[in-house]
C-alpha cells in the first residue's frame, strides 16, 4: 500500500510559478512510477509522469517546457515546478501512484491506482 499526500497549491497570478509536492509513505513508496494529473470542471486530464528512477519524463502539450516532474527518492517525495502559469492551468492537482514495482510512467488514467487527495491551484489573470 502506498498513501499520498498532495502540498504547495495555492492562488498566484497569470506568469507565475508554484511548486507542488507529493509525499508519498507506505512499504512500497518509492518504487512506483508516479504521474500528476489535473481536474477543473469535466474530466480528470494527464500532466505529467515519470518512471520509478526519475530519469524518465513525459508530458502533456499543454504544459510541455512550462511544468518540470522531478522525483526524490530518499524522500519518497515527488515534485511538479510549474512556471508561467496560464489562467487555464487553474484545477485540483493529484499525484498518483502505479501499482507495480521498477515500471514506466504512463499517460493512462487507468494505469494508477494509488491517489492523493488532491491540491487546489487557482492563476487568476
Amino acid at each position: 500500500q502506498v498513501q499520498l499526500v498532495e502540498s504547495g497549491g495555492g492562488l498566484v497570478q497569470a506568469g507565475g510559478s508554484l511548486k507542488l509536492s507529493c509525499a508519498a509513505s507506505g512499504r512500497t513508496a518509492g518504487r512506483n512510477a508516479m504521474g500528476w494529473f489535473r481536474q477543473a470542471p469535466g474530466e480528470r486530464e494527464f500532466v505529467a509522469t515519470i518512471n520509478w528512477r526519475g530519469d524518465r519524463t513525459d508530458y502533456s502539450n499543454s504544459v510541455k517546457g512550462r511544468f518540470t516532474i522531478s522525483r526524490d527518492n530518499a524522500k519518497n517525495t515527488m515534485y511538479l515546478q510549474m512556471n508561467s502559469l496560464k489562467p487555464e492551468d487553474t484545477a485540483v492537482y493529484y499525484c498518483a501512484a502505479i501499482s507495480t514495482y521498477y515500471g514506466l510512467g504512463s499517460r493512462s488514467i487507468g494505469d494508477y491506482y494509488y491517489w492523493g487527495q488532491g491540491t487546489q491551484v487557482t492563476v487568476s489573470s
